[in-house]
């Protein structure tokens, strides 16, 4: 088996694409207790290839992710896309299209002015004319070989993608309230795309609490309440309230999310916290707390390069100059959140979390 994962994961980086999962866990349920955790492709396998394309899909697939998480936007017709945000300057060479140049735009966005391209302005047809392209080239120069290549996918693709794989699909749907108000809700396009396609292997997140509650009434799919280390559910802002993603970790706030969601994914810092020189603190009782109340507990987000680990978990010569973008001891890093009882991870790179999740199940 080590063999032939090391077999497909060099054709995959070759530039190929495959048609194999190597591994894969039971369909997802409301309480994972018991079951190995599972690994989930971030945007795909983005620690190589660009985001939320079909190439970083199917890479991931490759690599052994359980579930492939897509980011979803809507276009100006109403279908939904993968996207990072809806505003595209920077995963698109919409700016290079000067039948576009009128389309730039300043828009408020959860409160927050921003400048730029935005799906919603655009149809379908639109954006297929323009082609995907690395967001963090500094972080990841590689990927910068596959810019201008892939189109812009659809949660339709995405999911099919995944159905011929036999892997889950596990979608974010970004700034509900804000596409609420616009007329271009999320949640009737995206259940409609996994009830045409009778997908059963698949979680639905959301940063925001409303729309989850209205899910809640309208598929029996476990939902995952997001939770960042600061902040709070731009919902609960835009309704006035004061509370935030800390009163959500509290005991009494994981009670009130497991009223309607079966799962949070949340922040590493919200499980292992990190000091003001990044270094790695005592753990919280989240995990504990959370499943008390038999909610599953996934994190966010496992990355490869130094500049994304914790402190003590960096390796090689800080005065290097590519020292931020190399590898450090990511394997450790996702080892230890395991020993802490998680049921799950959002891995850039995937293969790397099914190294782990493999060793640790052995």
């Amino acid at each position: 088996m080590r063999r032939l994962l090391a077999s497909v994961l060099a054709g995959v980086l070759a530039g190929g694409t495959v048609a194999v999962v190597l591994i894969q866990t039971p369909p997802a349920t409301a309480d994972r207790r018991g079951q190995a955790p599972i690994v989930i492709g971030h945007r795909g396998a983005s620690a190589h290839r660009p985001e939320h394309t079909l190439l970083s899909y199917e890479a991931a697939i490759a690599m052994g992710a359980d579930y492939i998480e897509p980011d979803l936007v809507s276009t100006r017709d109403h279908v939904l896309v993968a996207r990072h945000e809806n505003e595209i300057s920077g995963t698109t060479d919409v700016a290079a299209h000067p039948e576009f140049a009128d389309r730039r735009a300043t828009k408020t966005v959860d409160g927050r002015p921003v400048t730029g391209w935005f799906t919603e302005d655009f149809t379908l047809s639109e954006l297929k004319t323009l082609r995907a392209r690395e967001r963090v080239p500094d972080l990841r120069p590689d990927n910068t070989a596959f810019d201008g290549l892939p189109e812009i996918p659809t949660f339709e693709e995405v999911v099919r993608l995944a159905l011929r794989h036999g892997v889950g699909v596990y979608p974010e749907t970004k700034h509900p309230t804000y596409f609420d108000s616009i007329g271009l809700s999320l949640e009737e396009p995206l259940l409609d795309v996994l009830n045409r396609n009778r997908v059963r292997k698949a979680y639905i997140q959301s940063f925001e609490t409303a729309n989850l509650r209205e899910l809640r009434a309208r598929t029996r799919l476990p939902l995952i309440q997001l939770i960042t280390f600061g902040g709070a559910p731009y919902d609960w802002v835009a309704a006035g309230s004061t509370r935030t993603y800390d009163d959500m970790v509290t005991p009494e706030g994981l009670r009130e999310v497991a009223g309607y969601a079966n799962g949070i994914g949340v922040d590493t810092r919200r499980v292992v916290p990190v000091d003001a020189t990044g270094g790695t603190l005592e753990p919280t009782t989240l995990v504990a707390d959370a499943h008390r109340r038999r909610l599953d507990v996934h994190v966010w987000t496992i990355r490869n390069e130094n500049s994304q680990l914790p402190a003590d978990y960096r390796m090689g010569n800080p005065a290097s100059p590519v020292y931020p973008r190399a590898t450090g001891d990511v394997m450790g890093w996702l080892s230890r959140l395991l020993e802490l009882g998680i049921d799950g991870a959002f891995c850039d790179d995937p293969a790397m979390g099914r190294a782990v999740v493999a060793k640790r199940s052995a």
